[in-house]
């Protein structure tokens, strides 16, 4: 088992050595790295954390299961009835459901840090991005 795993490792260290580039392009800025990052996916990470499980018990995932009468409920009603009267394993209500079953807030502060991230990738460098390039014409 060690062996197949070592060797798969220094494969994946061949492959990925080999066909890395190490040049930026000159107009690139790199000004959008993890560092510039790092608040983003500290202060989702944190908020998602420990926000999370309250959110996710009002409503209606708790660690007893799902709650009558509440939203998730209702999306557990609805996802049955387009599903022929199960809920999908992997699906939305089914991942809710797992998540306000462990109340855990190590994944839950996962999921945090994944949206800081891509927030900070997406909206707040693709401005800076949108910006820079229309400012230059």
């Amino acid at each position: 088992m060690f062996r197949g795993t070592l060797s798969s490792f220094i494969t994946y260290l061949l492959f990925s050595s080999t066909f890395a580039t190490t040049d930026l392009p000159s107009d690139e800025d790199d000004s959008c790295g993890l560092m510039e990052a790092l608040p983003y996916i500290a202060v989702a990470g944190g908020a998602v954390a420990l926000g999370g499980p309250a959110a996710l018990g009002a409503l209606g995932f708790t660690t007893k299961g799902i709650a009558a009468k509440s939203v998730a409920a209702l999306m557990m009603k609805v996802t049955a009835s387009l599903n022929g009267g199960g809920v999908v394993a992997g699906g939305l209500v089914a991942t809710l459901q797992s998540l306000g079953a462990k109340a855990g807030t190590a994944s839950l502060g996962w999921l945090g840090a994944q949206g800081g991230y891509y927030y900070h990738k997406y909206f707040v460098c693709g401005k800076n991005k949108n910006s820079t390039s229309t400012d230059s014409h």
